[in-house]
């Protein structure tokens, strides 16, 4: 697991639970793209597609969840897999990484189409506790299960946001 848990649960609301943890960077393999926020449903899940083709094709071993890294709220992203090392890249697919440092961090469970909720409830957390945005945020999407087909509220996506607190540089 690529984080540290730093503080104890705090509950947001009655469905998310915001927790303060310290992030490792954690090694991905990614495509680059941009997309207006209609656009995300049919985007992501393309990427994955194409990162992952290329990641069973070149053998990379110790590839993990799909991830996507949000960079700015243009948002320009980068689409793909956790990996248990860096590497090179391979045409459009390049390494890259996932942040390292202070996060706020919720789990989401459900159809995909609720995240904003889960965004909305560690932005609240954030700017109730005295924590501004600092960076990038990120989705790390769980292993497909083929009962995520029958009950799509187990569906799993991990929702991190880098912070700080507020004023500190």
């Amino acid at each position: 697991m690529p984080c540290l848990l730093f503080a104890a649960r705090r509950k947001v609301g009655v469905e998310y639970i915001v927790r303060l943890e310290t992030c490792r960077s954690t090694p991905t393999a990614v495509v680059r793209r941009r997309a207006t926020l209609g656009e995300l449903p049919k985007v992501v899940p393309e990427a994955c597609g194409l990162v992952w083709n290329v990641v069973r094709a070149q053998g990379i071993v110790g590839a993990g969840r799909h991830v996507a890294l949000y960079l700015d709220d243009e948002i320009n992203l980068e689409v793909g897999v956790e990996l248990a090392a860096p590497i090179a890249g391979f045409g459009e697919v390049v390494g890259s990484e996932l942040p390292a440092g202070e996060v706020a961090t919720v789990v989401h469970f459900g159809p995909y189409g609720g995240l904003p909720a889960a965004h909305r409830a560690v932005r609240d957390w954030c700017s109730s506790r005295g924590y501004e945005l600092a960076g990038p945020n990120w989705e790390v999407y769980g292993h497909w299960e083929d009962a995520w087909n029958r009950e799509p509220a187990k569906i799993r996506t991990d929702v991190y946001y880098l912070v700080r607190r507020a004023g500190e540089a």
